[in-house]
């Protein structure tokens, strides 16, 4: 269905307002997790240790000391500093479950635990809470106890093996892809066990892995292996199944096409000079040319060498045939086509002023995700969070003093 549209009455609130999560979240899964709820419209309330918080606080490039990954990363958030290890800091901790909806934790497995946090203790403490873990290898299973980072996901979930080029070294994606689609998988998740609390009034916990959230995105080599028993390697920019459909040198540049129906391969022949590969029987159909691949590039890339990036996209536009340049961040941060959808947006920050942000890619007709504040100083919303949650003073008091000790 279409978002575009009249816009809604001026009362319309987001998605999940009056959704309340603790996230227990450092580096990238949970936080990512923790983010999609809060641009949803959920008072996301992060909790961080005291002395230097998530440490993602510490990744440069900095802002005035501020690191700009984290006021990306922890946008439309709270900062509450708690040691979780302490009296104080666990009482005010479980204070602020009794009202919460949600808990997002992405530490190792077994921590929470030791801390008294776990899922089936914060259930005594209110049953109704929704508890997601994200994890590098989930909460049980031989791997459980490893510590998994992102490149270790895309290693053992095959991810690796199969990007890059033929006969080339290991490639990891360029972006951490294992730890955001986790973090995307939570935060499906969570929404979807708050629905199946409406109905029966319980919270349930949620296990999301790295390695699984990697494994699941293997489609194609799935189609391919258990149909076959043949194993995918890399193809550099190649698909695995369609062809023509990668990336070809221009007389300046790059340039994406994907001719992948009977339509747009005969438009791109058309417009490429390539009547005789049009005729061809050895291309009459998408197996064969995919079976032609190489052979077939070679046709391809032989036309698009002698003609700018521009004018391919020019004239393979006006044709109907998919394609694309390759932009660098660079250009994609200051592409027409988003500024023109709003997509980036200034988020402001209590001492940097307007922080740009990356937009939500989900849009609503009528109840817009949040564009609110930048990730948060560290603690600044600590004792106006706990008296929010009516947490008695002596607690909040005793929070306090241990956060401006550390």
């Amino acid at each position: 269905m279409s978002t575009r549209g009249a816009p809604g009455p001026p009362h319309d609130l987001p998605p999940l307002a009056g959704i309340n999560v603790l996230e227990v979240g450092v580096f990238m899964a949970g936080p990512f997790a923790g983010m999609q709820l809060a641009d949803l419209g959920a008072r996301v309330i992060k909790i961080e240790e005291p002395a230097s918080g998530d440490p993602v606080r510490a990744s440069g490039p900095f802002l005035d000391g501020e690191s700009s990954p984290f006021l990306r990363l922890n946008r439309n958030k709270e900062s509450v500093a708690l040691d979780l290890k302490s009296a104080p800091g666990k009482a005010a901790f479980l204070a602020l479950v009794e009202t919460a909806d949600v808990v997002i934790e992405n530490l190792r497995p077994g921590a929470m635990a030791r801390l008294g946090l776990d899922a089936a203790t914060i259930s005594t403490v209110n049953p109704r809470v929704v508890y997601a873990s994200c994890s590098g290898w989930g909460q049980d299973g031989p791997l459980a106890s490893l510590p998994g980072l992102d490149i270790m996901a895309q290693a053992r979930s095959g991810i690796m093996s199969i990007t890059g080029t033929p006969g080339g070294d290991p490639v990891k994606v360029g972006v951490p892809v294992c730890d955001l689609v986790c973090g995307l998988y939570a935060a499906l998740a969570v929404t979807a066990a708050l629905r199946e609390r409406d109905r029966t009034g319980h919270g349930q916990a949620i296990d999301v892995s790295l390695l699984e959230a990697g494994v699941s995105l293997g489609v194609w080599e799935a189609g391919t292996y258990f149909a076959t028993g043949e194993t995918p390697g890399p193809l550099g920019s190649a698909h695995q199944v369609q062809a023509p459909y990668q990336a070809f040198r221009t007389a300046d540049g790059w340039i994406t096409i994907g001719a992948n129906t009977h339509n747009t391969w005969s438009a791109l022949c058309r417009t490429l000079d390539m009547a005789s590969e049009l005729a061809d029987e050895a291309y009459a159909n998408a197996a064969r040319r995919h079976a032609r691949r190489g052979e077939l590039a070679a046709v391809v890339e032989s036309r698009t060498r002698t003609r700018t990036t521009t004018d391919l996209l020019d004239a393979l536009g006006k044709a109907g045939v998919p394609c694309a340049p390759i932009n660098d961040y660079g250009q994609v941060f200051n592409d027409d086509h988003l500024n023109a959808r709003r997509f980036f947006w200034d988020a402001p920050h209590p001492t940097l002023g307007p922080v740009r942000q990356i937009g939500s890619p989900m849009r609503f007709s009528r109840s817009p995700a949040v564009r609110g504040a930048a990730g948060p100083p560290l603690g600044a919303d600590t004792r106006a969070a706990l008296q929010r949650s009516r947490v008695p003073a002596e607690i909040i008091d005793a929070v306090s003093e241990r956060g401006e000790a550390e």
